[in-house]
């Protein structure tokens, strides 16, 4: 065989153990599926797709509908294949050999995991215990490295919490880099950084179709940044790259903003009750403001997660990532789901 890059002989892949049981609270989906209303009217709009034909490159119907959505400009916003994908190119643009990377842990594996395989280098910040950050510790050190990207998530994955705003202007003032904020979970934050985004060519902002619009099988992310940064990562992405029927869906999912709304008053609903329950059986809990919660028992964690797998519910078990020995993740179902899950903690907490 060819040789392998070591880099990437040396990397363990990205996995989320996928398990046949009732009840899967391990991946950060939505609960519920999208409304019938799209699904029937995305299934008639695929009758009218050019299967012989490339798909809009720059997918301008969609980004004119999701322009509309934030009260943006179409050229401000690029799209991709989940936001995983637009992450990717923002590290093709500005990062990648030679340049270095800066990531707080804990946090999103795929930051560390594509900024590796594009050849940058790496460089942690740890969190406090509590999972914020030292302010000043941040400023050191980015001072310190100089780094050409940094990520920033709000909310954080898997810890759950936001990070205040101010970091925003503590990393600005202390680096010339990239500030990438990953608002995977934005639908539910108290703050997004899309209008500082607008006015700099130093931040950009990422999101996702895949939580509260219940479109996680889509696969369809996107970037809001100055119109300048933006041109760039068209230059870095492959042409064609976001198919006909992922355009179609999105533009028809910004129909539904009002059920996606519904949808994310009931989960965080949910996850304030799975919380307060939480507390109530003596476990330690991160507090979340996304559609997953972080917790710590008494007990074993791979003991834990096998317990309620017992009893058909499949969490994240998150004991071997940086920092969170003992920690489980969990997340926010439906009434049923979570009641189950409470059960089942329960028990395995009370096994001898």
């Amino acid at each position: 065989m060819p040789e392998l890059r070591p880099e990437i002989a040396a990397m363990p892949g990205y996995h989320s153990p996928q398990v046949d049981v009732p009840i899967r609270l391990n991946t950060n989906e939505s609960p519920f599926p999208p409304p019938e209303a799209f699904v029937s009217e995305f299934t008639e709009a695929l009758q009218d797709v050019s299967w012989n034909r490339y798909p809009d490159r720059t997918a301008s119907r969609l980004r004119d509908r999701l322009a509309a959505y934030h009260g943006v400009q179409p050229e401000q916003l690029f799209v991709a294949n989940g936001s995983n994908e637009v992450l990717q190119t923002i590290l093709l643009a500005y990062a990648g050999p030679g340049r270095r990377v800066v990531v707080f842990e804990p946090g999103y594996q795929m930051h560390v995991q594509i900024a590796r395989i594009l050849g940058s280098e790496v460089i942690v910040i740890e969190r406090n215990e509590d999972f914020t950050l030292d302010g000043a510790h941040v400023r050191e050190v980015l001072r310190e490295v100089q780094p050409h990207l940094v990520f920033l998530s709000s909310p954080n994955n898997p810890t759950g919490q936001c990070d205040d705003e101010s970091m925003i202007d503590i990393i600005g003032e202390a680096t010339d880099a990239m500030l990438v904020v990953d608002e995977a979970y934005a639908e539910f934050s108290s703050w997004s950084a899309i209008e500082r985004a607008l006015h700099s060519d130093r931040i950009v902002v990422s999101r996702t179709f895949s939580k509260t619009w219940s479109l996680a099988a889509l696969r369809l992310g996107y970037l809001v940044g100055s119109s300048d940064v933006i041109d760039h990562l068209w230059t870095a992405v492959l042409p064609y790259h976001l198919d006909s029927m992922k355009q179609i869906a999105g533009e028809l999912a910004l129909k539904f903003t009002d059920d996606m709304n519904e949808r994310v008053s009931l989960i965080v609903s949910e996850r304030e009750r799975v919380q307060t329950a939480l507390i109530e059986l003596d476990v330690d809990v991160s507090p979340s403001s996304a559609n997953f919660v972080l917790f710590k028992t008494r007990r074993d964690a791979d003991f834990m997660w096998s317990a309620l797998l017992d009893h058909g519910v499949l969490v994240r078990n998150c004991s071997s990532w940086p920092r969170l020995e003992g920690w489980l993740r969990l997340t926010i179902g439906t009434e049923d789901e979570n009641n189950a899950f409470l059960a089942g903690l329960q028990s395995a907490l009370e096994k001898e």
